[in-house]
């Protein structure tokens, strides 16, 4: 077994078949199918299915391992270069869209300042996309809604955030302050898929005052909900950071008393242990929330985050 067959192999299930793979490692796919039917023979089991070209469950484990192992040896000059003070290298961060509006300008201008020669790459995404992404190896570390529950993976909350209600102003409740769970129950709104880390917490809150939210269309996408919203289709359940403070327009916030605060956090895997541009990448995010989230509404860090009101 050689990095150049486990590098094949990562490439076709990130790519999904042998051609594309070989496009992506600028090489013939003639070399990707010998490379593959190498390292099967080595390991005595066939990787991917050449019928469907889906990756078998015995390839599923050796692509988990060897995104560790391609990480590792990425690693090396990075954590060589650190023994100099000089950290470098690239680091994959995943974070999802409402934080990534605020924090994202600042840490990439800091992030450079601060650590010229390390290389992010940032995807911006969903809690239930990017943790799998952060699992398998695709993702160094992403900035997500909490709890995630893995333990692979270990958390450190960085912020919470209100939750409220975005009104258009066609809407019945526009011109209120605020509005209680339960009579929020009366109205059918936007809220994100039954399935969502947000939606369960919107849920739990309802079910501890004996009610159940409508929901008028599910959304998959916070900053999509905010929009419709904005648009005139409905009231939408959203945390505060979906809400940029510079924005006006037709549209209200409403505070709903009994919704709790969602906590954002860093996650990362356990093993491998982070490299240094990563390590780097998380010093500066912690920073960054310090200095700017009491900047923004409804956000709250340190000691006013935590402990959150209950659920």
């Amino acid at each position: 077994m050689d990095l150049r067959q486990i590098s094949t192999l990562v490439a076709i299930a990130d790519h999904g078949s042998f051609s594309a793979a070989a496009r992506a490692l600028y090489t013939v796919q003639s070399n990707v199918s010998a490379h593959i039917a190498r390292l099967e023979r080595e390991l005595g089991v066939t990787l991917i299915d050449r019928a469907s070209g889906q990756v078998t469950d015995e390839g599923a484990l050796v692509i988990e391992r060897a995104r560790r192992i391609l990480r590792e040896v990425d690693d090396i000059s990075a954590d060589l270069a650190a023994l100099d003070d000089v950290i470098s290298g690239a680091t994959r961060i995943g974070v999802i869209g409402t934080t990534a509006r605020w924090l994202m300008p600042a840490f990439l201008t800091t992030l450079r300042t601060q650590y010229p020669a390390v290389r992010p790459t940032i995807s911006d995404g969903g809690t239930s996309t990017l943790v799998p992404r952060l699992v398998a190896g695709q993702l160094d570390a992403a900035i997500v809604h909490l709890p995630v529950d893995d333990p692979e993976l270990t958390v450190e909350p960085l912020f919470a955030e209100d939750l409220i209600l975005l009104v258009p102003k066609t809407h019945s409740l526009f011109g209120r302050d605020a509005v209680g769970i339960v009579e929020l129950a009366e109205h059918p709104i936007l809220l994100p898929p039954r399935s969502s880390q947000l939606r369960r917490i919107i849920n739990r809150a309802a079910e501890s005052h004996a009610v159940t939210l409508s929901a008028q269309a599910e959304i998959d996408g916070v900053r999509l909900m905010a929009s419709l919203a904005f648009e005139g289709f409905g009231a939408a359940v959203v945390p505060a950071t979906a809400v940029p403070k510079w924005l006006s327009g037709d549209f209200q916030r409403i505070e709903v008393p009994e919704l709790p605060r969602r906590v954002v956090g860093w996650v990362q895997r356990r093993r491998p242990r982070p490299g240094p541009p990563t390590r780097a990448a998380l010093d500066t995010v912690r920073e960054l929330v310090a200095r700017r989230g009491k900047r923004q509404p409804g956000v709250y860090v340190g000691t006013d985050a935590f402990p959150l009101k209950p659920t």
